[in-house]
């Protein structure tokens, strides 16, 4: 695996709006190269819309980004070309008929037809086989999966690996590109505490490589840093910075009458929210 050049990340005002309301608005971030950045927030409250713009695959709808030099939405094909998937549903999938080597192999593959110079492509056969079989070692190695610790080694099926192995998995193969960002959904989905912990240790040490990682998170670490989806100030908007001490000191607002014309168009609002995100999904078929 080559010694990859981490991604900065940058974004200002960032949103992607759906035809049925915002899917996430308001974001920015300033990280450096090798970062480790986690996008917090409830289910539905457009974390995966946020990864997939902020790795080219889709076009946002307000303000703008820089993925390594490359500035979103003009420049969604450069990204790409930098930004690795990991685990995301719906479009990395592991295919569950497959076992761990032929799933490797697969991988090996469809980097060297997509992602190797046109020269890699004329070497030897077994020269090939060899390189890919490296590749292949030194991702494994990052990613800390050892198949002699499987319950069939190679030949486990791959729908026969736990959550955290399955996870692991799906890291080796998108290092397999030696990416200069990595992208995560839903790291710590059925995960137990030891797991999630041991998840984040894994992510800490890709990006000591040098690899900014970007991992979607229902709670990120402290030593992250944290983009949040649905901020903890619910007046404020998605994205924006979280009130300070003077705020949440100040004294409670008057309740609103049941059935207030306010509330009820707060509650249109989040739901117009959720349905963005679940549209822009759609039209983007998760790609």
């Amino acid at each position: 695996m080559d010694s990859p050049h981490g991604a900065a990340v940058k974004a200002e005002d960032f949103g992607l709006k759906g035809p049925r309301g915002w899917a996430f608005r308001g974001v920015g971030i300033d990280a450096a190269p090798g970062s480790l950045i986690a996008v917090e927030g409830p289910s539905g409250s457009g974390r995966t819309c946020l990864l997939l713009a902020l790795t080219g695959r889709m076009k946002p709808t307000a303000g703008h980004a820089e993925v390594g030099g490359h500035r979103l939405p003009k420049k969604m094909s450069a990204v790409r070309r930098i930004a690795a998937l990991g685990p995301v549903s719906g479009i990395t999938d592991l295919d569950q008929a497959l076992t761990v080597a032929e799933q490797l192999r697969e991988g090996a593959l469809l980097q060297r037809h997509y992602g190797a110079p046109v020269r890699a492509m004329l070497r030897p056969r077994a020269e090939r086989r060899a390189v890919a079989e490296a590749r292949i070692a030194a991702a494994l190695e990052a990613a800390g999966l050892d198949l002699a610790t499987l319950p069939k080694g190679e030949r486990t099926s791959v729908r026969d690996l736990e959550r955290l192995e399955s996870v692991r998995l799906s890291v080796a193969i998108a290092l397999l590109g030696s990416p200069g960002l990595l992208a995560l959904d839903d790291l710590d989905l059925k995960l137990s505490d030891t797991e999630r912990a041991e998840a984040w240790a894994l992510l800490r040490s890709v990006a000591a490589r040098g690899i900014t990682v970007l991992a979607v998170c229902s709670e990120a670490p402290a030593d992250a840093v944290v983009l949040r989806t649905c901020p903890k100030d619910p007046d404020a908007a998605p994205g924006a910075p979280e009130a300070g001490p003077a705020a949440q000191d100040a004294p409670d607002a008057p309740a609103e009458a049941e059935g207030d014309t306010k509330n009820d168009t707060e509650n249109d609002t989040t739901n117009d929210d959720t349905k963005g995100a679940d549209d822009a999904l759609a039209e983007a078929g998760r790609a």
